[in-house]
């Protein structure tokens, strides 16, 4: 909160966009280029993803010539309604395969 003087009166301020709730952490290690690494996609079910996918994965292989890529059609989609139990089977499940495919880096959610 600030407060900021304006003429004889003082005027107290809050900011709307609020305080970060949550903490950002570094990754233990990042990529520095992701030819000969494998990408998993995974897609939260979000708007459009059916689209924006292919043309994010698409650009990835031209930039990236010898990246693999698995495509979020391999994937459970996770955010699709049902029970929690349901939900958490699906992320166990794309945990797994992502596991036994070695996946080196992870695209999740995607929709615009």
């Amino acid at each position: 909160m600030a407060i900021e003087e304006v003429g004889p009166a003082m005027y107290e301020v809050l900011s709307p966009l609020g305080e970060p709730t949550v903490e950002t952490v570094a990754a233990p290690h990042s990529l520095s280029d992701l030819n000969g690494k494998t990408i998993c996609a995974v897609w939260n079910g979000g708007f459009r993803g059916q689209v924006a996918f292919p043309v994010i994965l698409e650009l990835l292989r031209k930039r990236y010539p010898d990246v693999r890529v698995i495509p979020y059609t391999e994937f459970p989609i996770t955010n699709e309604r049902g029970s929690t139990g349901d939900l958490l089977e699906k992320v166990d499940r794309a945990v797994a395969l992502a596991r036994q495919w070695g996946c080196d880096a992870m695209i999740t959610g995607m929709g615009f």
